[in-house]
């Protein structure tokens, strides 16, 4: 194992400076996968769960849904509730038990509702509850991605260690290119955060400033 004396996001940044890793690149037909932004992980003034890394990343995400919807390509939130017994939740549930527990929030409560800044549309967008880490984890959203015939998913959101993390692996383990605009993700603490892009950046994504995202959508023809 190669030792280092540098933090995470210093590592993350010389990565970034001196990749000459290829890109696995945009493709075709891109779909927006925004993971878990709900009150619980977006509102730090209300939550001790929530998380910022970037302040804007609400704005970035509701402009990327924008550029999706205004060209015809899906877009997905999802979020994570139980039932109120949280047996739902499975094992995951079972390391802690507090009012702030990951099997505490609960379906319809203000925890699980998607950031009330976001713009979602009900006729348009796909909202999907889940349970486990992957927005891949036993929902509809491969099919749902195969149906459009997508080939590139940008996966926004939180937290990065964790649920966005999860869900990019198993976007690249589907077959799919996928892109992880920077700002548009954040965690509890910046270690874990930039050592996952970093992990991310290495081997299961291109890890982009969210102005390529627009750039891409913006310039996108079918």
């Amino acid at each position: 194992m190669e030792l280092s004396n540098q933090t995470a996001r210093q590592l993350y940044e010389a990565l970034k400076s001196s990749s000459v890793r290829r890109s696995f690149g945009f493709g075709k037909r891109p779909a927006l996968v925004n993971v878990d932004v709900q009150h619980a992980y977006t509102r730090p003034d209300e939550f001790v769960t929530a998380y910022e890394t970037d302040p804007r990343q609400v704005e970035y995400i509701d402009r990327l849904a924008k550029l999706m919807r205004e060209r015809g390509l899906p877009v997905v939130w999802t979020y994570v509730a139980y039932s109120p017994s949280g047996d739902d939740c499975g094992l995951w549930g079972t390391r802690s038990d507090t009012p702030d527990s990951l099997q505490n929030i609960k379906e319809g409560s203000r925890r699980s509702q998607l950031d009330d800044r976001l713009t979602i549309d009900p006729q348009r967008d796909t909202v999907i509850n889940k349970r486990m880490a992957s927005a891949f984890h036993e929902t509809h959203l491969p099919s749902l991605l195969n149906f459009h015939r997508i080939d590139t998913v940008i996966v926004t959101g939180g937290s990065t260690s964790g649920c966005v993390r999860a869900t990019a692996v198993d976007s690249l383990s589907h077959g799919f290119r996928t892109i992880v605009p920077e700002e548009c993700t954040a965690d509890r603490h910046e270690s874990p955060h930039f050592a996952s892009l970093y992990d991310l950046q290495v081997k299961y994504a291109d890890v982009v400033p969210v102005q390529t995202v627009f750039a891409y959508l913006q310039a996108w023809t079918p």
